[in-house]
């Protein structure tokens, strides 16, 4: 096995962005949901499941932060920029010294059902504290595209099921991989670029894969990994 992607996704449910390399950190890669859109009004930080539409642009990291950018190029500089686009109030908040809240559908497919809501983890907005760099496999993958997952690491040329209740090292970064990732409807969203709304996705990994595709590692080890690195 090698590493054959490496993505970040410096805000919450944004598209991210495909890396040569990267540095782990304490939290995962260094940048990785380390911004959300944060709704005032409820104080959840806002996901695709509750918020399609966040699917539809993308961020990338800069000196000064993310830089966001909607569907059609247009730069989103500012809290009044993205609540424009958005069409609901909005602020960009950083993860740093924060707990996100967040909400999702109590049914793996419908939105217009009860919903709940939790905390995560300090310092980063991911969903998990269990689950700082999210790994899966081409094989695994069966084609679909990877920007439906939001792995951290894709690799070639085996399964990442095999690194399960394991310590590895990537690059020289050590990671604990203690935990197949549950799927949700976030998986089925249509997405720019030619992804289409697809139930089939999740109901493949529901009926084939007991729910779960990926899994998710906690950084025993901070360092860079690069493509092309061998899990050891």
């Amino acid at each position: 096995m090698q590493v054959a992607e490496i993505w970040r996704y410096p805000v919450k449910s944004l598209q991210g962005e495909l890396l040569d390399r990267a540095e782990v950190g304490t939290a995962g890669i260094v940048g990785d949901r380390q911004w959300g859109l944060l709704d005032p009004a409820s104080g959840f930080i806002l996901t695709a499941r509750r918020e399609p539409r966040l699917l539809f642009a993308s961020a990338r990291l800069t000196p000064g932060g993310p830089e966001i950018t909607a569907d059609d190029g247009t730069l989103l500089t500012d809290d009044a920029d993205l609540s424009s686009w958005l069409g609901r109030p909005v602020r960009l908040v950083p993860a740093a010294g924060r707990s996100g809240r967040f909400e999702t559908s109590l049914d793996r497919y419908l939105d217009d059902v009860e919903w709940t809501s939790w905390e995560g983890p300090l310092g980063a907005f991911h969903d998990s504290g269990r689950t700082q760099v999210s790994i899966a496999s081409l094989d695994s993958l069966r084609g679909w595209d990877r920007r439906r997952f939001r792995f951290n690491v894709v690799l070639a040329g085996g399964s990442e099921l095999d690194l399960l209740d394991t310590t590895v090292r990537l690059g020289d970064a050590e990671l604990a991989v203690v935990k197949r990732i549950s799927r949700c409807v976030m998986t089925t969203r249509p997405q720019p670029g030619g992804i289409d709304r697809d139930l089939n996705v999740l109901r493949t990994i529901v009926d084939e894969l007991d729910g779960c595709l990926g899994v998710g590692a906690i950084v025993t080890g901070p360092g860079t990994v690069a493509v092309g690195d061998e899990p050891c």
